[in-house]
């Protein structure tokens, strides 16, 4: 049973790794590319569409990682699981605290009614995201490492 969860836990982390990743380093400078209306109405849009999925995607990555963690807990691996736990802890908060404040105002944006900071907003969230995606790269790292 034990081994299920590891395998589920870190396919869970993997892939949410892999959406994040992606939407730093792909989606997001082909954005960047397009002209200002287009680039904003994507953003919004993935805002709102990821806005919807992501918070499951991140509470039950940590929760999945938290009953790995007390199901093994006297097996060898453990400590590098509860770290793992730790950093998706730092990356609800991260995202929480700066991330989803400004996707919140993104994703309500029109070519009419945007800020006229809204690139600046868009930079320091794509700033803020880098960092989120090498936390939660580590806490994936981690549990991979665990099962060794």
């Amino acid at each position: 049973m034990l081994s299920t969860l590891e395998v589920v836990t870190i396919v869970v982390v993997g892939l949410m790794v892999g959406v994040e990743f992606s939407v730093a380093f792909v989606i997001n400078p082909i954005l960047n590319g397009l002209p200002d209306d287009s680039s904003q109405r994507g953003r919004a849009h993935g805002g709102r569409m990821l806005g919807a999925v992501m918070p499951f995607w991140y509470i039950g990555s940590l929760v999945l990682s938290a009953v790995w963690a007390i199901a093994g807990w006297h097996h060898p691996g453990t400590g590098l699981v509860v770290i793992a736990a730790a950093l998706l802890i730092v990356s609800v908060i991260m995202s929480l605290l700066l991330l989803v404040p400004i996707n919140n105002r993104g994703k309500t944006w029109t070519v009419e009614n945007r800020p006229e900071d809204w690139k600046e907003q868009m930079n320091r969230w794509d700033r803020y995201h880098y960092v989120r995606v090498a936390v939660i790269i580590a806490a994936f790292a981690l549990l991979a490492a665990a099962l060794v």
